[in-house]
Formats: structure tokens, sequence, C-alpha cells
């Protein structure tokens, strides 16, 4: 494939052309060329739009992804279809699957998905056998098959010497334990966060020690392991104050993006599909989860992507689960919602840069003779969210008018259009 991006922005603090407006030639994978108005003969494929932006592409990091045995939520082709919608052109989908990613050869099935899509996929497996918290995976050899990091995704692993093992194990190859803070006992029956809402709403609520004492207990086991983990889903300003004070540079965490625009208060009218894990907490808690993105006390944002079909979200809310499906709609909510609040650099970096630092993977480069792994976006297209490319509909910005749009993705030789 040979294709021609015209007078694009490049969003990119590591490009030597960062903020410069060029034209990108792209052939066999490669970017061959970065210059102005490249003029070239032949049958070549052009892009172009008033405000194109071209970064880095982006990676989401925990999404969930119903192939195999929860295909009525997702499969594989819904997943990244909803993706390539978002801009993203790699995936570390969690293990939460049916049977549970586990072994190798389920590791081999993402690989060929990811050759038959022409998108990157970075398999995570489970940390724990069914992702039950009691015994820890044979993570040696799914490491050597390929897994990038370990986790039981949104269950957090609370025998202290699980994770203690888990730590431990992962540290003779460098590796990676992703871990959801949240303790079940204190947040088992708890239908949002606990505050003034959810006793206005009469809702039994999720205290924020619920996130709080996991956070300390890992940190603690990190410092004493002397590994790695990722914090996933931080959704509280005292959570944000404990990473601040560990100051432990093997430590990184993500926010999920629906916990920075949104609060407890968007509940009030009962909307289940804002009823997520972790949950959505005060304003002030989003305010500090954006300043805490600013100070990269937080590396990276994610859909925090969980499709449900309609019998599981359909319900009074005391009766839906939580999740709510989120890969098309990040950077457009964002974008959008925030725009006063976070620089359109520091966004794309939250979604390109930051998952790449936290699973170890190394950065994409917009340089010529770099592979081809782009997102192609314009920030000032105003559009109507009318309709979800995911096989479920939970996504509460159905029937939203949004700022900024992805255009299309390129993977090596494949550019696909949204």
């Amino acid at each position: 494939m040979k294709l021609l991006i015209q007078k694009a922005k490049i969003v990119d603090k590591n490009s030597p052309q960062n903020g410069e407006i060029v034209d990108i030639f792209i052939s066999k994978g490669k970017i061959e060329k970065i210059a102005n108005d490249i003029a070239l003969p032949g049958d070549i494929k052009t892009i172009s739009s008033p405000n194109l932006h071209v970064s880095a592409g982006w990676l989401d990091i925990g999404c969930q992804i119903g192939e195999p045995g929860l295909e009525y939520r997702e499969t594989l082709s819904s997943a990244i279809a909803a993706a390539r919608v978002g801009g993203y052109t790699g995936l570390a989908p969690f293990p939460n699957t049916v049977p549970v990613l586990q072994h190798k050869a389920a590791l081999n099935v993402l690989k060929e998905a990811a050759e038959e899509y022409k998108i990157n996929i970075y398999p995570i497996a489970a940390a724990t056998t069914d992702c039950k918290g009691e015994n820890i995976t044979e993570m040696y050899d799914l490491h050597k098959g390929g897994a990038y990091a370990f986790t039981d995704g949104l269950k957090s692993i609370t025998h202290n010497a699980v994770l203690l093992n888990a730590l431990n194990y992962v540290k003779s190859f460098d590796g990676l334990i992703i871990h959801f803070s949240q303790d079940g006992n204190l947040a088992h029956g708890g239908q949002m966060h606990e505050g003034k809402i959810s006793t206005f709403l009469g809702m039994k609520g999720i205290p924020t020690i619920a996130e709080t004492i996991i956070l300390k207990r890992d940190l603690a086991l990190v410092q004493y392991a002397d590994s790695k983990l990722c914090v996933y889903g931080v959704s509280s300003a005292d959570a944000v104050k404990i990473l601040k004070e560990a100051k432990n540079p093997k430590v990184s965490a993500t926010v999920p993006y629906l916990n920075l625009i949104n609060d407890d208060a968007d509940l009030i009218d009962f909307n289940s599909n804002l009823k997520v894990s972790p949950p959505l907490r005060s304003k002030k808690d989003a305010l500090e989860l954006l300043k805490a993105l600013k100070e990269n006390t937080i590396q990276a944002i994610v859909s925090n992507h969980y499709p449900l079909d309609e019998e599981a979200k359909k319900l009074e809310f005391p009766y839906a689960k939580f999740g709510a499906s989120g890969l098309e709609t990040v950077f457009a909510t964002i974008n959008t919602f925030l725009q006063d609040k976070i620089d359109l650099a520091l966004l794309i970096a939250k979604l390109s840069e930051g998952p790449r630092s936290i699973l170890g993977i190394p950065q994409v480069e917009i340089t010529e003779g770099a592979n081809a792994e782009l997102t192609l976006f314009d920030p000032s297209i105003e559009w109507n969210f009318n309709k979800t490319v995911s096989a479920s509909q939970n996504n509460p910005y159905l029937g939203q008018s949004f700022i900024g749009k992805v255009l299309g993705t390129v993977v090596g030789n494949a550019f696909h259009k949204v």
C-alpha cells in the first residue's frame, strides 16, 4: 500500500516535526518521507481534512472482549471495529473470557486475530487460575508465549500471599502485574460512590476506603517485592494522594475516561450505563484525577470498555450490572467536555505514549524509516454518535453530539477509514 497523508499537524512531542503541518508518505508499511507538499505520481491513496492531525497510534489497556464464551456481549471483530472508530491501533485486552485466558493456545488465537484484522494486540494473561485469586498461573510460560502482563481484571486479589507470590514470580523476567484496587467486602452491595448523592438517592454506597485500603496494601507489597505494578482504574483523590506519597518508579497507574468526565451527580436520573466499576466518584475526585494526569502520577487514560447485553443493563438501577462500552468515545468525549481542562498534546500522550510505557512496549515514532502506526483525527469536527459498532449498546453517550472525530488509523500496510 502507498498512502499520502496531506497537510496533517503532527501531535507527538517525540517527533522532530512536532506541531508542524506536513505531508507524510507511507509505502510498504513504513514512513518513507515527511516533507511539505510531497508530489508523487501514480495511483496513490490520499487522505486530507481541513484540520487533519496525526499522532502515534493509540493503545488501550484493559478492554474486555467477550470472545470466547461471551460473544453475545462482544466478539473479537466487533471489539476491533469499535477500537478503530475510537482511534486505537493497539489493544491490550483483559483475560476475563470464558474460559479465562491462561494458556498459550489462547495467546495464539489473539496473535492470529491481530494478523487477520491488521491491528496490534498485546495479550494480558490471568494472574491467578480462572481469575479466582487463589493460585498463580504458569506466568513464565505465558510470558514466553507472548503475554505482556498479568491481571485478574476488575477483580482484586484479596489474599496478600497470593499477590506477593505473583509479584515475586514476575520479577524474574521483569514482568508486570496489573491490579484493580477495590476491597470486595467493603464494596459489597454498593451501587455507586458513597457520598451525599448516594444518601439522597437512598443507595448503598461504595466508600473511597474500599479503594485506598487495598491500594496501600498493594504498594507495601510492591515495595517489599521490588517488583512492577500497574494500578488499574484509579478513581479517587485519596488514591491519587497515596500514589504521590509512594513515589515508587516501579508503580504506574491508569484512569478510566468516564471518571474524568462524569461524577456521582450524573447518576441522579439512574442512568444504568453510568453504573461502572470503579464507580464515578465526586466532582472533586474527578478534578484531582485530571491534575494527576498532568503531574504524571497517572500515566494513561483507558476506555474501561466493558460491553454488556441489554438483559444485564436495561434493568432498575440496583439490578443492573456494572460496566459501560467505551472504546469508541474516549477521545471524542474528553475533547468535547474537557477541552479547557486538558491540553490536546497531553491527552494524546496519555492515549499513546503512556500505555506503551506501562507495558514496556517500544514507542511509536513519526520519523522517516519508522514502521507506520498512526491515528488520524480532526479535533474540530462536529458529529453525532448515533450508532455503535460494538456488539453491545451500553455506551452512556449514544445520541450525544461531539467535537473532535477520529478519521482513520494506519497499521503497517493497512489503512482503516472511520
